[in-house]
């Protein structure tokens, strides 16, 4: 893919691997959209993980993390190879009692940390993980994702870093046209269950 820009790349790859889906979606807001990208489908091939990862790590690497957090699930894979391209150590905040907690670690007080997402819509999951690792003493100097989906509307703010910056119409259930038009509900592909 020489010639390409990164962005084209990553595009390029959401495609060919069909995370980049079409249709009718519930998304995690409860909006609904055309258009759902889900980019586990892109990283289950560990090259183009370790590609994400590498570029990522390239544009995070002036803020010297010493460590690197995210999200389970969405930002699993991804925040791992950027903390291997990093050469930094990874951790994961899981939900617990419908918070994100660091479970399974111990907060690495007075560190510098990244977080790492895979897609941003809101960034309502990244920022509450951020905030729960913050207030373990540590210090939460910057944001990443491979996506950025939310057309400068989300909660992180402009120090977001990410590869690709894309935006879809998205709508209130009641004034969506794919279920006036589709007739048909709408599918929820990614990983949180918003029944409760």
């Amino acid at each position: 893919m020489s010639g390409l820009t990164v962005e084209e790349q990553i595009k390029s790859m959401m495609i060919e691997s069909g995370a980049w889906l079409q249709g009718h979606f519930r998304l995690t807001s409860g909006r609904h959209s055309g258009n759902y990208m889900q980019c586990a489908m892109m990283l289950r091939y560990p090259k183009k993980a370790a590609f994400a990862g590498a570029e990522l790590a390239k544009l995070l690497r002036p803020l010297e993390p010493d460590f690197i957090v995210s999200p389970a699930l969405g930002g699993l894979i991804i925040g791992h190879e950027v903390a291997r391209a990093l050469d930094v150590p990874f951790l994961f905040c899981e939900r617990e009692a419908g918070a994100m907690r660091l479970r399974r670690f111990p907060a690495p007080e007075g560190k510098k940390f990244v977080v790492v997402e895979d897609v941003i819509t809101t960034g309502g999951s990244l920022k509450e993980t951020a905030v729960h690792v913050a207030s373990l003493g540590c210090r939460w100097v910057g944001s990443a994702c491979i996506v950025d989906r939310s057309g400068g509307d989300n909660v992180i703010g402009p120090s977001l870093i990410s590869l690709m910056k894309i935006s879809f119409p998205t709508y209130e259930e009641s004034e969506c046209p794919l279920c006036a038009s589709l007739g048909t509900p709408p599918v929820k592909p990614g990983s949180r269950d918003l029944s409760k």
